[in-house]
């Protein structure tokens, strides 16, 4: 799945490059348009933030349950693991559907800057750090050991 997230986002940055879109627009309303991108870049990373910390948040309510499942009585044990494996469910289900649709907003928020310019991708809060992040994802493959 993030091979998939990750490649999508490596095709739509290439097709950023090579195929940028120019608006015919004045200085000034781009600039508000750059701001308003720019805004809409952070509330996207703070998604993200929420995001992992949800997750962390989760991790700690699974490890608690886990370890009343584990201290008790025998006779309760096999009805603690059901509502642990039940949580866990819920949980993954949950979080499956919220990662979806941020997907969906963040190849939308790419065609935008796709739109917006060249520049514009370069510029987002989201995307910085991506490229030392892309190399060490991919630095096994058996293009990059070439």
């Amino acid at each position: 799945m993030k091979l998939l997230t990750r490649s999508t986002l490596a095709l739509t940055m290439a097709l950023a490059v090579l195929f940028p879109i120019t608006s015919p627009s004045a200085e000034p309303v781009e600039e508000k348009t750059d701001s308003k991108m720019m805004e809409h870049c952070e509330k996207m990373k703070e998604q993200k933030a929420k995001m992992k910390a949800d997750m962390k948040a989760q991790d700690a309510e699974l490890t608690a349950h886990a370890a009343k499942m584990n201290s008790a009585p025998a006779d309760k044990k096999v009805d603690e693991l059901a509502a642990l494996v039940t949580h866990m469910l819920e949980q993954r289900i949950a979080m499956g559907e919220r990662k979806a649709k941020m997907e969906e907003e963040m190849m939308a928020h790419m065609m935008k800057h796709m739109e917006m310019g060249k520049d514009s991708m370069a510029k987002c809060p989201m995307m910085k750090g991506m490229d030392h992040k892309s190399a060490e994802a991919h630095k096994d493959h058996p293009e990059a050991k070439k």
